[in-house]
């Protein structure tokens, strides 16, 4: 997906709100959805696509928000529940947007999932990798140390 399809795409699913927004908006929430997840345009993998739609969306309702802050209560007329509203909105796409990075860190972090959680340190015993004696007290004491790509 690219910016021109990704544009297209945002304007059909923010539907009746595109009249309440602009071309720069689209540029600016991509942008924006660019740094929250760490990924540019073009993306490919449909899970990049999804996360990177929701939050482009999550911006352009944020963009609504700020504009109806101004907002005032007229008579009975209250035309600040759609500030309410959009901020409602912008809650849960937020709390869908932690939850989606804590439950897949590794389509955020951008390294292998064997990175993402530290160093193996051993308790400090070595054994021959071929007779399995106990060579701790040896010169040569070979400890495993990181995590290895191989196992």
């Amino acid at each position: 997906m690219n910016t021109s399809a990704c544009t297209a795409l945002l304007k059909q699913e923010v539907k009746g709100l595109t009249s309440y927004l602009v071309s720069a908006d689209y540029k600016n929430a991509q942008a924006a959805a660019s740094r929250d997840t760490g990924w540019a345009l073009p993306v490919t993998d449909s899970f990049q696509i999804q996360w990177y739609l929701n939050r482009s969306k999550r911006w352009l309702i944020y963009y609504l928000w700020t504009e109806s802050a101004a907002k005032f209560q007229v008579e009975q007329i209250h035309l600040e529940h759609k500030f309410k509203h959009y901020g409602s909105v912008l809650e849960q796409m937020d709390q869908a947007f932690v939850d989606i990075q804590d439950a897949r860190p590794d389509m955020f972090a951008g390294v292998d999932s064997f990175h993402l959680f530290g160093t193996k340190v051993d308790a400090g015993f070595s054994y021959g990798s071929l007779t399995g004696r106990d060579e701790t007290y040896l010169e040569a004491n070979k400890v495993d140390f990181g995590p290895n790509e191989n196992t």
